[in-house]
């Protein structure tokens, strides 16, 4: 497995090399990176610019600096977001396979999320296959050990949960393996659920968006999984899950709720004439958090659970979906189920301002989504793509830091250099 490496050394801000310092400023200025967009490249020298500051950003995230791996890490996740770079990402997916797994194991808490992070954007590039599946193999199992370490970083735990579900919803080939993923993600989030002795309040804790995570992890992996496999969740969590709707924290109610509306989905396409003997109390309470006017909540809290809870409560009761569509460049795709939009919310989740640009171009997406093939564009609808000044803002702000930090300790290098003489 990839847990095993050769002599790893472990990671130290004290000092890096002029060596490398100089070496990697030479060709890595990932401050113009994304100032294109992530539109289609139409010069062959601007396509090579673009793998050139790539190669610089991979090179980095093996720097002695955690703040310029951070930033390196973060620079080619938010390039991958942005852009369809398969043939480049393949030749050099063991390296940064590598590179993430060094992170995940040897990294601070930034670090490790940001090394997660780009994980799940590799597996979306590579789409699913051999590739993917070797990548998962080497993550898997300290994906798997951080989740479950109550000593680590919450958030650290809690982007792990989101990469481990993405990843294995890409690349799991495996069917134990995919009921094993279940298990670890089922034995996180249950434990938010209401207990015998308990009163009738979820109370949140800081473990709550971890937990949230967790859910939200398993039902997109339950979707994948085969009907037998799904009758024995159902019957496991129908009962339990809608004691998460009691729940102080919003965003709990809200993905207990949509998890129930996509469970009770899943249920009535294995059985058209499915029986829920609690219907009467769960529509009550569904009504109520669709009507809730609780002063002691946040208005925006209100607004956004009140809107949530009335869909769900219609896919309860009256096995409605308010079909949604998104649009992309001169696509457009309608969203008409529970399975659709929680797939959908995920990756949104994850390649953020570039889950448009992957819809159009990316084959697994478009798989996913049964967009058929990619539509072939010409220059005019490829300038409308362009992210905008802000996004861009962003994208670059994170590459720069790598730069920063990289030329300030070359600096300080020589300064202390100067210093004997």
């Amino acid at each position: 497995m990839g847990g095993q490496h050769r002599n790893v050394q472990p990671f130290s801000d004290e000092d890096a090399s002029i060596e490398t310092m100089s070496h990697c400023s030479g060709y890595s200025d990932p401050s113009s990176f994304a100032e294109d967009g992530p539109e289609v490249l139409d010069e062959e020298g601007t396509q090579e610019d673009l793998e050139y500051k790539l190669k610089g950003l991979i090179d980095l995230t093996l720097d002695k600096s955690a703040k310029t791996r951070q930033a390196a890490l973060e620079g080619i996740k938010n390039a991958l977001s942005s852009k369809m770079l398969y043939e480049f990402i393949l030749e050099r997916r063991m390296t940064l396979t590598d590179s993430i797994e060094r992170c995940l194991k040897k990294g601070k808490s930034d670090e490790q999320r940001a090394a997660a992070a780009l994980a799940s954007v590799l597996c979306i590039q590579l789409g699913p296959g051999i590739e993917s599946e070797e990548i998962l193999k080497t993550l898997g199992p300290i994906l798997k050990k951080i989740i479950c370490d109550g000593a680590a970083s919450i958030q650290v735990r809690q982007t792990c949960a989101t990469c481990f579900g993405v990843c294995s919803f890409i690349a799991t080939d495996d069917i134990t393996e995919l009921y094993s993923t279940l298990e670890c993600l089922e034995n996180i989030f249950t434990k938010s659920y209401l207990k015998e002795k308990d009163t009738t309040v979820v109370c949140s804790t800081p473990n709550t968006v971890l937990h949230i995570s967790s859910l939200l992890a398993w039902t997109l992996l339950l979707t994948i999984c085969p009907i037998n496999e799904v009758k024995k969740k159902l019957e496991m969590h129908f009962h339990k899950l809608p004691s998460l709707l009691s729940c102080d924290d919003v965003n709990m109610r809200i993905a207990a709720g949509e998890s129930l509306a996509l469970l009770f989905e899943l249920a009535r396409g294995i059985e058209s004439d499915f029986f829920y003997e609690d219907m009467e109390s769960l529509t009550q309470m569904l009504r109520a958090l669709a009507t809730d006017g609780n002063k002691h909540r946040a208005k925006v809290d209100k607004r956004k659970q009140r809107s949530v809870f009335r869909d769900v409560l219609r896919a309860v009761e009256e096995r409605d979906f308010p079909t949604e569509t998104v649009k992309f460049g001169p696509e457009r795709m309608y969203i008409d189920c529970w399975v659709k939009k929680h797939t959908y919310d995920t990756f949104k989740e994850v390649l953020g301002s570039g889950m448009q640009y992957h819809l159009q171009s990316n084959e697994f997406l478009r798989n996913v989504f049964e967009l058929g093939p990619p539509v072939m564009l010409d220059a005019a609808t490829l300038k409308t793509m362009k992210i905008s000044r802000f996004e861009r803002h962003l994208y670059n702000s994170a590459a720069f830091k790598a730069r920063t930090k990289a030329r300030s300790k070359c600096r300080d290098k020589r300064a202390d250099v100067g210093e004997f003489f």
